[in-house]
């Protein structure tokens, strides 16, 4: 064991919601392991069970946070199960703590992660809770992601270290470019104004040869079928179309997004994310 005395910062991700007393009572975990560690929220509103946007939402924040700080990501429909309970030490020298289940995708694939170890909760669990299967976000996660914040413990004391090849990973599609156009997913939603993000980056974009100012050809499907065509202005920014109308821009990841205009693009046509929702692009 060892106290260092520099404090890294905490930053918590579920999919709890703030109208219990769950994300609260992770607080109190935290505090109770060190009082004063500074902890901070990504967000408690993913969508209960979604594995795949609690990844994305991780790629969203963690390269922005300084070296050594602890993410706590808690979205474990297997809580309770077989599933391992990790924590990931990323490329950047950023740590996640988290549930076995794929949480980890979108992190290894674009940021890299250099080791693994799985939670031992013989010494990193709360005391006098072996009995509860149901809230390791309570008794495993946050109180490991505290005491590794705080250097109550070392990595190396997290517990054993297994293969980075051997956690679980969710399917992940790559942009196809064909027939003079470029094919990707929709990936997430900015939840709060309906902009769809997609898996088409800047340099794939670019050999289309498309200007700002020009109207690219935008088709998105589901399943095969087609649920929106338009051509639609590209531009920097909301403000280079009329309100209500829509624009192709390259979003805060450098990958390109489709929005309205001060209006809900995923709202208006019905549109949802993940590997069956496609967007092609074209000159």
């Amino acid at each position: 064991m060892r106290d260092s005395g520099e404090l890294k910062a905490l930053v918590l991700q579920t999919d709890f919601g703030l109208a219990d007393g769950a994300v609260c009572a992770m607080y109190g975990v935290a505090r109770t392991v060190c009082p004063g560690l500074p902890i901070f929220d990504l967000t408690h509103e993913i969508e209960p069970y979604h594995i795949w946007e609690a990844s994305y939402r991780l790629i969203q924040a963690v390269p922005y946070w300084p070296e050594g700080t602890v993410f706590v990501s808690v979205v474990d429909p297997g809580v309770g199960s077989t599933r391992r309970s990790i924590v990931a030490r990323t490329t950047g020298g950023h740590y996640v703590v988290t549930p076995d289940n794929g949480t980890l995708t979108h992190v290894k694939q674009i940021f890299g992660i250099e080791e693994v170890r799985t939670i031992d909760e013989v010494v990193n669990r709360r005391p006098h809770t072996e009995r509860s299967y149901t809230f390791h976000g309570r008794d495993v996660y946050v109180f490991s992601g505290a005491r590794l914040a705080s250097g109550k413990i070392t990595y190396e004391e997290v517990g054993p270290s297994v293969p980075v090849e051997s956690i679980v990973e969710l399917p992940l599609l790559l942009p196809v470019k064909e027939d003079g156009g470029i094919t990707g997913t929709v990936d997430v939603l900015d939840v709060r104004f309906g902009s769809l993000w997609t898996n088409i980056g800047c340099e794939d974009f670019d050999e289309l040869g498309i200007a700002y100012g020009d109207r690219a050809e935008i088709t998105i499907s589901c399943d095969g079928r087609t649920v929106y065509q338009n051509r639609i202005i590209y531009g920097h920014s909301f403000a280079d179309v009329f309100i209500g109308e829509p624009i192709l821009y390259v979003n805060s990841l450098n990958r390109l997004a489709v929005a309205i205009n001060q209006g809900s693009f995923a709202r208006a046509y019905n549109i949802g994310t993940g590997n069956n929702w496609r967007i092609s692009i074209r000159k």
